[in-house]
């Protein structure tokens, strides 16, 4: 049995590999700002702590001597936080990291870090290797203040590794989605509007393309980073394969639930020019597959059926808000 710590352990990410782990038969401390998610079976195994990744003290108290790994998943992330508290997502993001890396090289803790395909910015020459350059615009666009922290928050981690000896990781998710996830992304929003009969949104032209991970694959990559003493000192990126159309993902949606047609939206006439999209986000995860061994096992549309089957069975999901970066109805003009 081993002894962790999940930061961010209540949200969407964090509460799979929290189950993972009790699965495995580890002793789990969870250490969030929120509440378990009401379709999570309690577990006398898991400990559950409310705090502030930015409380240094608190953390603290979770994060010392004769823990075996932290799984740092706390993060501020969405487009809609983006744009309306890049404050805080900066803080939580930077501050909450240096916090945790600090605290696990006190206590000889491995750290897996929770990164994002965000930090690649939008550079053009996709699939993008763990090493390629990094693409952002201008620093007054809100768009790019999360791509920004968790880019520092690795740098962070790549120096704690280098000067302080800390066995560290860094897993980079690209567009994981699956069950708990928060109506704010692109599949989520989609499944949580067609199921309380509403059309999903289409951005743009709806030819962007994203690579999507089904959530327990995510969990599976990061289990593996943390198992494996090659990872330490390296970042990886976690995602899928299939190259895929935001169009046809919500085509998908609506074939799986029963609803027809979409609502578009122009970005540019919502959201002026504080959000910037990308038009492909493509990984390269030959790393992974080669130094972990881990590759992506669930196809998209298997993926889909099992996060609309979970929507239907958990009522208090379809009852959350439309948190969408433009959460109206109103067709674009």
């Amino acid at each position: 049995m081993a002894r962790v710590v999940v930061t961010g352990g209540c949200g969407f990410l964090g509460s799979h590999l929290v189950d993972a782990l009790v699965r495995r038969g580890d002793e789990v401390t969870v250490f969030d700002g929120g509440a378990p998610p009401p379709d999570q079976s309690p577990a006398p195994s898991v400990r559950y702590v409310t705090g502030d990744i930015r409380d240094a003290a608190r953390l603290a108290e979770v994060v010392r001597k004769g823990v075996d790994t932290v799984y740092h998943l706390a993060a501020m992330v969405g487009v809609d936080r983006y744009l309306t508290r890049p404050v805080e997502v900066i803080d939580v993001n930077l501050l909450g990291t240096r916090n945790v890396l600090a605290l696990a090289a006190e206590a000889d803790a491995k750290v897996v870090v929770a990164s994002t395909s965000e930090v690649f910015g939008k550079n053009p020459a996709v699939p993008w290797r763990e090493d390629d350059d990094r693409v952002l615009g201008s620093t007054a666009v809100d768009r790019w203040c999360y791509s920004s922290s968790k880019a520092l928050a690795e740098h962070l981690t790549f120096a704690f590794a280098r000067e302080r000896g800390l066995r560290a990781s860094i897993v980079r998710y690209f567009n994981v989605y699956g069950p708990r996830q928060r109506p704010a992304f692109v599949v989520s929003r989609s499944v949580h509007r067609a199921l309380n009969g509403r059309p999903p949104v289409v951005y743009d032209d709806g030819g962007q393309t994203r690579c999507f991970t089904y959530v327990q694959d995510a969990v599976d990559a990061t289990l593996s980073v943390a198992a494996s003493p090659a990872a330490v000192g390296e970042c990886f990126n976690v995602g899928g394969s299939a190259e895929t159309t935001v169009a046809r993902v919500t085509a998908l949606i609506a074939e799986l639930t029963g609803v027809e047609g979409y609502t578009p939206v122009r970005t540019a006439d919502r959201l002026g020019d504080r959000y910037q999209d990308l038009r492909r986000r493509v990984p390269d995860t030959s790393k992974i597959r080669r130094m972990v061994g881990w590759r992506c096992t669930t196809d998209l549309r298997e993926g889909l059926a099992r996060t609309i089957a979970w929507a239907r069975r958990n009522p208090w999901w379809l009852a959350l808000p439309d948190s969408g970066a433009v959460p109206d109805d109103r067709p674009a003009a």
